[in-house]
């Protein structure tokens, strides 16, 4: 195992020198700002870059600084010196691929506080001075010698960037009009306002006014430009937003304080929701290790699906891909094997429903199944049991077997890979948004995903009719009895 060793002050001579060479990446720039907090544009936004005075992202002048005492601290002296102090004076930017190679030599030693006084200076692969200064330190008296201490991996991972790619996805659409099932906490009504503040929606806060009123105060939010429609309880707020939608005075519902299951229940109850299809939920989750969110359904409306009911769900899940611009998703049918068993059903439900894609009966996708989740997700993992698909390694949809399985795996997820999830109930005539969730950038993204899939079935609906969605006019309410 390599060794790390100083040089004491006895063994120092003036016109000693060491020198170490790295080049500059767009990691080593991003590690500096977490390490350091120093989030100066000129660092770490591009397009910032590109209007100041180097026209392109330069690395922090005290980065090179770092690799000064880089050299200090492990070859000259090293181990064991004491940094006294140190100027810099810093002479050209330097550029992500530029090589910079870092070397301090003894210029002076003083006997009496065995300290010692080195030149420091960084130059570029042309040759150029980028910084120069100089540094004076304790130096060592005793010779060290130790194996290097093993550093952890570090792995530079950002949360929600797939959601943000999503977001932009929005840009120049038109906000759909969407009733906010009983707001009245500052989690709801905050969600609506940045929803709103983004151009993804155009809230009608539903539920009782005093209410909402006083967790707008509480939360320092106004609501004034807002639409609210009084309603006494939690009740009475989702049977109206269901009717609206039904009567198509909303296009889209989100989950505000209340539970989803009492929503639902209004959803359930309303005939004018429903289409020809099942209603299913599609989690969407922005795992920060993997390249791209995974669509995951049925994780929350489903409890044992039939095949038949597998179906809606894939074809569901499918469409809402293509309202994302993503042409032929992949979709992979998971199952604990890959091959078939009469014992376990999820994987004849997999066959079944390959089978059903490859008569037409599923369509706008590549289907395979059954694949287990390690599968699905790596090309490696696949090769390793011989499986050749066109599925694994890049699926786009995860269809579980049945929502207790959907449910361990998003929270899984969510709990030991760090990821952000926010779904999506669809199948219906108006998307139902019941993400809950403290992140804002996830809830912008469930409301862009309501946004896109409306868009996309008013786009597809006109080319089909040639014709404007009739506009109701008056509100029905709803009964579930």
């Amino acid at each position: 195992m390599s060794r790390i060793e100083n040089r004491t002050f006895a063994e120092l001579q003036v016109g000693d020198s060491a020198s170490i060479v790295r080049t500059l990446t767009h990691r080593d720039i991003e590690l500096f700002a977490v390490m350091s907090g120093d989030v100066n544009p000129a660092h770490v936004d591009e397009e910032f870059a590109k209007s100041d005075m180097f026209h392109h992202v330069i690395a922090h002048g005290m980065w090179g600084g770092a690799l000064i005492s880089t050299v200090l601290g492990t070859q000259l002296p090293g181990p064991g010196s004491i940094y006294v102090g140190q100027s810099l004076r810093f002479r050209h930017p330097v550029a992500v691929g530029d090589t910079i190679t870092v070397t301090v030599k003894v210029r002076d030693k003083f006997e009496e506080k065995m300290r010692v006084l080195l030149d420091c200076v960084a130059t570029n692969q042309h040759g150029e001075v980028v910084i120069h200064g100089t540094a004076e330190v304790v130096a060592p008296r005793e010779k060290i010698s130790r194996e290097k201490v093993g550093l952890p991996e570090v792995r530079l991972l950002r949360r929600g960037e797939h959601y943000r790619q999503l977001i932009d996805k929005a840009k120049g659409l038109a906000p759909i009009r969407t009733a906010i099932v009983h707001p009245v906490d500052g989690v709801s009504l905050l969600a609506a306002v940045e929803a709103a503040r983004a151009k993804l929606i155009l809230p009608v806060l539903i539920g009782p006014e005093p209410k909402i009123r006083a967790a707008a105060q509480q939360a320092r939010l106004d609501v004034s430009e807002y639409e609210i429609m009084h309603t006494p309880h939690s009740h009475a707020a989702a049977e109206l937003a269901v009717a609206m939608a039904r009567e198509l005075h909303v296009d889209a519902l989100m989950q505000g304080a209340l539970a989803g299951e009492e929503l639902m229940h209004f959803v359930d109850c309303s005939a004018g929701l429903r289409t020809e299809r099942r209603f299913s939920h599609v989690c969407v989750a922005d795992v920060p290790t993997y390249p791209r969110p995974l669509f995951i359904t049925d994780a929350v409306v489903n409890i044992y699906p039939t095949v038949e009911e597998k179906r809606d769900i894939v074809q569901n899940a499918i469409d809402l891909l293509h309202a994302l611009d993503v042409a032929t998703p992949k979709v992979a049918i998971l199952s604990a094997q890959e091959t078939i068993s009469a014992h376990l059903s999820s994987t004849l439900d997999a066959a079944v429903l390959c089978k059903m894609a490859e008569r037409g009966q599923i369509t706008g996708a590549v289907l395979d199944g059954p694949l287990g989740f390690d599968s699905a997700v790596s090309e490696q993992a696949a090769k390793s049991k011989g499986i050749v698909s066109p599925v694994a390694g890049q699926a786009n949809i995860f269809v579980v077997p049945d929502l207790e399985a959907g449910n361990m795996l998003t929270e899984q997820l969510r709990q030991l890979s760090d990821a952000l999830v926010v779904g999506l109930i669809v199948g219906g005539k108006a998307p139902i948004i019941i993400s809950r969730t403290d992140d804002m950038v996830a809830r912008l993204a469930a409301c862009t995903l309501a946004l896109l899939l409306v868009r996309f079935k008013k786009s597809f609906a006109a080319k089909l009719t040639n014709a404007e969605v009739p506009d109701a006019t008056a509100y029905q309410a709803a009964s579930c009895n």
